[in-house]
């Protein structure tokens, strides 16, 4: 790994808005019956390292929040949408969520927890919180958007964010975004690990060009 400490690499909000947008391919299924979600952990259980997200219906009374709606898991090309508000956590998800030995990958974990503790009160094993992971290589940006942005120069849409989680049906938009947010996360640290990521590079392609200063 190259000395990354010397880097604080930042990305523009204008910057990101040029990227070509990058969304999950992948296999999607929802999950709404404690039947779906037990064969779907079980699925999850044989592999070793997820991506991890959740959705949550946006309140905008203030005092009322609501509880997480919709959670988010992922391998490299099957993410699974389990509708909480259907079915709260089931003790086969409770046991994926505890079990220190498959790692999950997230952002902003700490508050995906404190708002599932409204309804649960699961105690998470094996995360790792992107946010604090990424610093090791340089990344001074702390939103999944701007992080995906740096390393991968593609853009994550948010255009679903504040839509109706709890909605009777998610729509396919809702679908991709969930599920995008999950894989992004799980792409992200794969790409860290495999040393696949050169911060000097994209440090390179921020700096300014001494022609244009030349011709200013």
């Amino acid at each position: 790994m190259p000395n990354n400490k010397q880097y604080s690499l930042s990305i523009a909000k204008q910057q990101i808005t040029t990227l070509p947008v990058s969304t999950f391919k992948g296999e999607i299924s929802i999950i709404e019956t404690p039947s779906q979600a037990a064969e779907a952990i079980a699925f999850l259980k044989t592999r070793d390292l997820l991506g991890f997200d959740t959705e949550t219906k946006p309140s905008f009374k203030k005092g009322t929040p609501n509880k997480v709606a919709l959670m988010q898991l992922s391998t490299d090309d099957h993410c699974f949408l389990f509708r909480l508000n259907k079915l709260g956590i089931t003790d086969e998800m409770a046991s994926l969520l505890e079990d220190a030995s498959i790692l999950k990958i997230g952002l902003s974990i700490h508050d995906d927890f404190h708002v599932m503790h409204r309804s649960s009160d699961v105690e998470p094993r094996g995360f790792i919180e992107l946010q604090a992971f990424v610093k090791d290589y340089g990344i001074a940006d702390t939103s999944l958007q701007k992080v995906y942005a740096i390393i991968f120069g593609e853009k994550i849409s948010k255009n679903q964010r504040l839509t109706n989680w709890e909605a009777p049906t998610l729509t396919t938009p809702q679908q991709i975004y969930a599920a995008t947010d999950a894989w992004a996360c799980l792409r992200i640290y794969k790409h860290l690990v495999m040393g696949r990521f050169d911060p000097a590079k994209f440090a390179a392609s921020q700096a300014p060009d001494p022609a244009q200063n030349e011709n200013s």
